[in-house]
């Protein structure tokens, strides 16, 4: 299909040299599977039963790093008619994607797909993914449709989220006023993601192994398994719930909360025979934003968010991957 990227043609050779290496082989479909929480945010409006659930959020952020959320203000009928408008998106030919061709107005790297970093299969990401800014979306005057459910979409998840991180900052005893002050709509992002289906699925990720950056991230995926969790040194795949969003901890709230809240590492198995899609909101801070744990004693060296991300993107170049919080311990 001319829509696909060219994964087999672009890594031809990291193929060859290890596609018949039976060693590199790993199986992502026997591992566990799992019920992460599962929590009704309902319960909020109801002053008997608020306690209890904002305890349940904070202990899920606690334990797991992950948590599932349904009654969470975005309706079924934005979701199907965002996951409508991502189809004909990643659907279009793929030279479109590759040279922008048909978004003139947005960046060069909204659109993402493989690994040009990578040195074998392992380091390769079997998926497509357009990313978006805020300031990006406004600025699609050729794509009205999509603009719209996108606009719909991150307008419904910002305050999601938003309340999200003040309740599990209210169970810090941190102030709640640091996320209204911080992290405003333009500083977050959306991503789309595909992931095609992969001849060679034992070899390689639909998306690596990693851990967010964001304060929160919450995705919406469809209903075809592959989302995996590290948890008490196991991979767990997270069973699909059509209902539900899954919400997990960044990198930056296990910073704030001196590690009481988990980033945990994640990643998507990929498949041969089906595809699979998700999208995701990225809560983040301006680059300003101080992150500074107000529990003491302090595990991590204050920080800005502009500091973590240049700290990543060196580390990244230098190794292949992001080494993450660990450069910020004190």
């Amino acid at each position: 299909m001319d829509y696909e990227p060219q994964f087999l043609e672009t890594y031809k050779t990291l193929v060859q040299n290890h596609v018949e290496d039976s060693s590199s082989d790993y199986s992502c479909s026997t591992e566990e599977r799992c019920d992460i929480p599962l929590i009704d945010l309902g319960r909020l409006n109801h002053d008997h039963e608020r306690d209890e659930c904002m305890k349940e959020i904070a202990e899920a952020a606690r334990e797991w790093g992950f948590f599932q959320v349904v009654n969470h203000g975005i309706s079924q009928e934005l979701l199907l008619n965002l996951q409508i408008e991502q189809k004909k998106l990643f659907y279009q030919p793929f030279l479109n994607k590759s040279a922008q061709t048909s978004f003139s107005t947005l960046s060069a790297k909204t659109y993402r797909w493989g690994n040009a970093f990578a040195t074998n299969l392992r380091q390769l990401s079997w998926s497509e993914a357009f990313h978006f800014y805020l300031t990006d979306i406004s600025r699609m005057d050729q794509h009205q449709s999509l603009r719209s459910s996108l606009e719909a979409f991150a307008t419904r998840m910002f305050t999601l989220a938003e309340r999200l991180a003040e309740i599990l900052a209210c169970k810090l005893n941190t102030k709640s006023s640091y996320f209204h002050e911080h992290c405003l709509p333009k500083t977050s992002f959306i991503r789309l993601n595909r992931y095609p289906p992969c001849p060679i699925s034992s070899k390689v990720h639909g998306l690596l192994p990693h851990s967010d950056t964001s304060f929160l991230t919450i995705v919406h995926q469809d209903q075809v398994e592959g989302l995996q969790l590290m948890k008490d040194g196991k991979w767990l795949g997270v069973k699909p719930n059509p209902y539900a969003l899954v919400v997990n901890i960044g990198d930056l709230f296990q910073a704030l909360s001196n590690g009481v809240y988990k980033s945990i590492k994640h990643r998507v198995a990929a498949a041969e025979k089906v595809e699979r899609f998700s999208m995701a909101f990225f809560y983040c801070p301006s680059d300003e934003a101080v992150i500074k744990s107000q529990i003491k004693p302090p595990m991590y060296r204050k920080f800005t968010f502009r500091d973590y991300r240049q700290q990543t993107e060196k580390d990244v170049k230098q190794f292949g991957d992001k080494v993450g919080l660990s450069r910020f311990l004190l």
